[in-house]
């Protein structure tokens, strides 16, 4: 008897339920593809929008926050709950509520990382020279915006800097902050990125301006005769090197040793130490010594203890009868923290390309950046101005004839022909007969008239000074620095 014929059965695999089809996958792909495709646009987010400062000084997160709370009206009045900043916040920066409050805290006066904090703060802001101590959470803790942001945000509104939409296209915000003060060097900056990183040690805010203002005069000015160390927010004290310092302040790298500060006091026979440097926490200097006295490295010690109150960081070190303070401080700063090097990496974004530049380097884009934002705000105010001048040209048409213009607008049937028939009536613009149409009847008089059309005069001389101002900073600027060199600031 003939066999019967198999039929050939499919080869189905079972699929689990909730398992997307061709999930799990293996492709071969070339390396060069994949990180081109996938990890080159991550790097490329990261250094651009998040990790390295721009020639304003701020990154992203302290730009959207600064301008969030400069629109909230905090540059005056009262304080306001953290929270309410951080929720505002949140229409700029598509972040956690945790990532906004930790960029405020940095920016606060309250946690003393910066010279001249941004943020005029109020609660428990912690400290920037402790691990452990905590802040508060945003609802116990409130803020407003420090005086030095009159600075920030001077003339914002003229037309200074560019304003691109936010993320869901509801609002503007700037690209740049207009400061008028090179902030990128006054206070300090660290980011992280992806193949770079920045490091911007701060300096002080007299010194960096007089070196600004010398270098505008001369560009071959001396920076160190004007500018002659950086100046750290936790006021410890620097080995001062010439030379290391000439070579920071060339090419934008290199390295400064700092040191802790302290004070013996004989009557306890015990160091207090006031100020460390920037770069360690009062933590990790106390189980350094710790390990040191236990590990027999370190004799001369009996105790230490953090003393941190409201006068300030103390941290104290009980000596055994005899000991030599000084002896033991070298020895310490040999051993830890207390003197450390601060790694300088002045990376900023130019014109959004990534940059290693010296302090001279630095100080030249900002004044050439600067120069941008006074040309704009200048061409802004006289534009005004001729708008101004404009109408009021239109108006002074008007003192020939009052009682004609009353008459047009009186025995016009129709109210869209109004402004038409003052246009023939006077022979003056749309614009011109706009504003004379919108004109209240009280102020249809020879005196209002007079008074508006004397302005005429100074307008036209006010005119041709900010024409004059406009044409004196674009010459500075051409002459200063060519726009047209690749790397050099030019607006977006």
């Amino acid at each position: 008897m003939a066999k019967k014929k198999q039929t050939k059965q499919p080869n189905i695999k079972p699929i689990a339920n909730g398992v997307i089809a061709g999930a799990g996958d293996i492709v071969e792909q070339r390396i060069a593809s994949t990180i081109e495709e996938n990890f080159m646009p991550y790097a490329m987010s990261v250094i651009m929008s998040r990790a390295i400062p721009e020639i304003d000084g701020f990154k992203p997160s302290h730009r959207k926050l600064l301008y969030t709370m400069y629109k909230m009206g905090l540059l005056t009045g009262a304080r306001t709950k953290s929270a309410n900043i951080v929720g505002a916040t949140m229409k700029l920066n598509p972040h956690g509520d945790s990532a906004i409050y930790d960029t405020m805290v940095r920016l606060s006066r309250g946690y003393e990382a910066l010279l001249h904090p941004y943020v005029d703060s109020k609660g428990n802001f912690g400290k920037f020279y402790s691990r452990d101590m905590a802040w508060a959470a945003s609802r116990y803790t409130e803020a407003k915006l420090d005086p030095i942001c009159n600075e920030l945000f001077k003339d914002i509104d003229k037309d200074t800097v560019d304003f691109v939409d936010n993320y869901d296209n509801t609002m503007k915000e700037p690209t740049l902050l207009p400061a008028s003060f090179p902030s990128v060097l006054v206070n300090a900056n660290t980011g992280i990125a992806v193949g770079m990183a920045s490091n911007i040690c701060s300096f002080n805010l007299r010194e960096i301006c007089e070196t600004t203002a010398a270098l505008i005069r001369d560009k071959d000015h001396d920076i160190i005769s004007t500018l002659p160390a950086p100046d750290f927010s936790g006021g410890a004290q620097i080995i001062y090197n010439e030379e290391a310092i000439r070579e920071v302040y060339r090419t934008g790298r290199g390295s400064i040793k700092v040191r802790s500060i302290y004070e013996y006091d004989k009557k306890q026979n015990c160091i207090d130490i006031t100020h460390i440097p920037p770069t360690t926490t009062t933590e990790v200097i106390i189980e350094k010594v710790i390990d040191l006295v236990k590990n027999g490295k370190i004799k001369e010690i009996s105790d230490i203890r953090d003393e941190t109150g409201l006068d300030g960081m103390k941290i104290t070190i009980d000596l055994k009868r005899g000991t030599d303070p000084d002896k033991l401080m070298l020895k310490l700063y040999k051993l830890t923290t207390l003197e450390d090097s601060f790694s300088c990496n002045f990376n900023v974004l130019i014109g959004g390309v990534p940059m290693t530049l010296g302090v001279g380097e630095i100080l030249n884009e900002w004044i050439a950046f600067r120069v941008e934002c006074i040309r704009r705000r200048t061409f802004f105010d006289l534009n005004k101005k001729k708008d101004k001048l404009h109408l009021l040209e239109g108006l002074k048409l008007i003192l020939l004839d009052i009682d004609k213009a009353i008459k047009i607008v009186r025995e016009t049937e129709e109210e869209a022909e109004v402004v038409p028939n003052l246009m023939i009536g006077f022979g003056i613009d749309k614009i011109q007969a706009e504003y004379v149409a919108e004109i209240k009847l009280r102020h249809l008089n020879r005196e209002y008239i007079l008074k508006r059309t004397a302005e005429i005069e100074q307008l036209i001389n006010n005119k041709f000074e900010e024409a004059k101002k406009a044409a004196k900073a674009l010459r500075f600027k051409k002459e200063r620095i060519d726009v047209t060199e690749p790397g050099k600031f030019r607006p977006k």
